[in-house]
């Protein structure tokens, strides 16, 4: 089909025998158009393909119709891209909203993809991930009044959407599952120090150590973000020493099955030497090694609360009410 062969609101309202009005009116759901011809319009424009042309949509309101989700490509590991492009897709199903996704490398100025966005007003909300304390990126949407949600929490206060993990529960439960385990020389592998979970993580991680008893230090030199093949060998040395840890609490499913592979090089068997404990998005972690202590994240449960938050932010609600952690 040649693009001047695509059906039009003219296409639909030939077929339905209604005016072109009316078939904008019912396929926007509008409470004047009878119920029984809004069904009528929106069966016959799923029947012939109809897609709304949205230059002329942009052209007639000043809306793209369109969400950008902006991630990190590092992202992609162990499925977090997969999973959030499957929650925010849900949100928008039933919605006039189409997604985008923009990806960009972790060795570029996150803010650039977000203000190319902005510049080129290709978007009507953007989601974004990897937040910091004090975030550029929130700043800047904030300063140009653009509708955002973020995977995360800042420290600036600016009251924004987001919906965040409770990584400081999680790091101190995982401590008390360890010393349940009775480890007592406990170790974190922490997200990268400039990201805002990591001082989440970290205080859970030290308060849940102070409360059992036990001890426990950040594994140095390395981070979930640590290339793994790199982490696996700095783990292995770690773990050759006669201080080793004998617990280890993960930030991420891939830095997990690195740090379990350095814990094996160094001949050191999994929940009888050690223990890990980790996060996970997908079911793969028991599957690998039966031992160790996982928790879920839910990655596309925070697709679809951001894709909510965002389109409520479009809409106009307080950002103050768009906030959820789980």
């Amino acid at each position: 089909m040649q693009e001047n062969d695509r059906p039009t609101l003219k296409t639909i309202a030939f077929m339905a025998g209604l005016g072109v009005t009316t078939v904008s009116r019912a396929l926007k759901d509008a409470p004047e158009i009878g119920i029984e011809t809004r069904k009528r319009v929106q069966l016959i424009a799923r029947q012939v393909g109809y897609r709304p042309n949205r230059a002329g949509v942009r052209l007639r309101t000043g809306k793209t119709n369109v969400i950008a989700l902006v991630l990190n490509t590092q992202d992609e590991i162990m499925g977090f891209t997969s999973h959030v492009i499957h929650g925010v897709s849900e949100a928008l199903a039933n919605t006039q909203y189409h997604l985008i996704v923009t990806p960009y490398s972790h060795s570029k100025d996150p803010l650039d993809p977000v203000r190319y966005i902005v510049e080129t007003s290709s978007a009507d909300g953007i989601i974004f991930s990897r937040t910091e304390p004090d975030d550029a990126r929130v700043r800047y949407l904030t300063e140009h009044h653009v509708p955002f949600a973020t995977h995360g929490r800042t420290d600036m206060g600016i009251t924004h959407p987001f919906h965040d993990f409770d990584n400081y529960s999680f790091a101190r439960h995982m401590v008390a599952r360890l010393v349940e385990r009775k480890r007592q020389r406990l170790a974190i592998l922490t997200p990268p120090a400039h990201l805002a979970y990591y001082g989440h993580m970290v205080n859970g991680f030290f308060d849940g150590v102070r409360t059992s008893g036990s001890t426990g230090t950040i594994l140095p030199g390395i981070d979930i973000d640590t290339p793994l093949e790199t982490l696996r060998l700095r783990v292995e040395a770690i773990m050759r020493r006669s201080d080793r840890p004998d617990g280890i609490v993960c930030g991420s499913s891939a830095s997990t099955i690195a740090t379990v592979a350095g814990i094996e090089a160094a001949g050191l068997r999994l929940g009888t030497d050690v223990d890990v404990a980790s996060k996970q998005s997908t079911d793969i972690l028991p599957w690998f090694r039966p031992e160790l202590i996982v928790v879920e994240e839910r990655f596309q449960l925070a697709g679809r609360k951001l894709a909510q938050a965002v389109l409520a932010r479009i809409a106009g609600a307080d950002p103050g009410t768009l906030q959820s952690i789980g």
